[in-house]
C-alpha cells in the first residue's frame, strides 16, 4: 500500500466567499469563458490548480464544480486580481452558469490541488482533448518565462519551446488558441470527423511534436481518460516523462468527501485509492492505475 502524504492538504489554505461576475461570454459551442474578481485567489493559484464554484443562494444544484485556472487577471500594476476560467456546459450546474451575467456573483473556494511541478525541460508537449486544454496557458505562459504564479512567485525552469497538441470532435468544439499562438506556443489541432486539423486523435500529433522539438522533453495531457492513457502509453515508450491531470468528479474540493479517488501504484506494486482533489489532480502518469 502506498504511505498516506506528509504534507498538509493544500485545502487548509484556501479562501472561500461570494465574488463578483466580470465577463461570461461563449468562445466555442457549448463551451465559455468566464472571469471574476478575486485577489485572494488569484495571487497565489499555480498552473494546474484549481477553484470550486458555486451558485450562490440555492440549493439546486447542491454541490459546486472544480473549474481548472486558465488564467490570472492582472491590473495596472501587474498585481492578480482575478481569474479566468473555461468551462463546456454539458450538466445542470454548468447550463445554469452559462446563464449568468456580468454583475451577478458566485461562490468559489480555492486554490485547490498540487498543480503541475516545476521541471527542468526544453521542450513541453501539451495533449489536451477539448476542454482538457485549459490548464494549458498558465503552464506554458510560466514554462516560457512570460507569466509568474503563487505567494511568493514560484522559480520555474524555462523551456526552449512549448508545443499543444489540442483535439476535439469536430471544427466548431475546437476553443480559439490565439492567446498561446501568440505567447509562442506552437500549436497542433486534431479533429475526429476531420473538419480542421489532423483527422483522427490528437494521441497521433505526439510523436510529430516529440520529434520536431529539442530535448530533454516533458509530456502534460488532460482530457478523457482513453485519450490520456493513450498519451501515457506512448510517453512510456519514447522514454519521456509525462504528467496528466485528471478530471475525476468532485463534490466538495477538499478531500473531505472521497468522491474523485483515483486508483494510484506505489513502486513497490501495490496501490492505493487517492484524492484527486487533495493529492492531484496532476499525478505522474505511470503512477495511474487506468480502467
Amino acid at each position: 500500500m502506498l504511505e498516506p502524504p506528509s504534507r498538509p492538504s493544500f485545502a487548509d489554505h484556501a479562501w472561500h466567499g461570494v465574488v463578483p461576475i466580470e465577463e461570461n461570454r461563449p468562445i466555442a459551442r457549448d463551451m465559455y469563458r468566464i472571469r471574476f474578481r478575486c485577489p485572494e485567489i488569484a495571487r497565489s493559484i499555480v498552473p494546474g490548480q484549481f477553484v470550486m464554484l458555486r451558485l450562490p443562494g440555492t440549493d439546486d444544484p447542491l454541490l459546486g464544480r472544480p473549474l481548472a485556472l486558465y488564467d490570472t487577471v492582472r491590473d495596472a500594476a501587474r498585481g492578480a486580481v482575478g481569474l479566468d476560467l473555461v468551462y463546456q456546459a454539458v450538466g445542470k450546474m454548468t447550463r445554469r452558469l452559462a446563464q449568468i451575467a456580468a454583475g451577478d456573483s458566485l461562490e468559489t473556494w480555492g486554490p485547490l490541488g498540487n498543480g503541475f511541478p516545476p521541471a527542468e525541460s526544453a521542450h513541453v508537449v501539451m495533449v489536451a482533448g477539448g476542454i482538457g486544454y485549459t490548464p494549458f496557458l498558465a503552464l506554458a505562459a510560466e514554462s516560457l518565462g512570460l507569466r509568474s504564479y503563487g505567494d511568493p512567485p514560484r522559480r520555474v525552469p524555462r523551456a526552449e519551446r512549448v508545443t499543444l497538441c489540442l483535439g476535439a470532435r469536430s471544427a466548431d468544439y475546437l476553443p480559439p488558441t490565439d492567446e498561446f499562438r501568440h505567447a509562442g506556443v506552437d500549436v497542433l489541432t486534431s479533429t475526429d470527423d476531420g473538419s480542421a486539423g489532423h483527422h483522427g486523435p490528437v494521441t497521433d500529433l505526439v510523436g510529430q511534436a516529440v520529434a520536431h522539438g529539442p530535448h530533454p522533453c516533458r509530456i502534460v495531457a488532460c482530457g478523457p481518460e482513453a485519450m490520456m492513457h493513450r498519451t501515457a502509453r506512448i510517453a512510456r515508450e519514447l522514454g519521456i516523462p509525462c504528467q496528466v491531470s485528471l478530471e475525476s468528479p468532485m463534490a466538495c474540493g477538499i478531500g473531505v468527501c472521497f468522491s474523485c479517488v483515483a486508483k494510484v501504484r506505489a513502486a513497490s506494486g501495490g496501490w492505493d485509492y487517492r484524492r484527486t482533489c487533495v493529492e492531484g489532480p496532476v499525478f505522474d502518469a505511470e503512477s495511474i492505475e487506468f480502467e
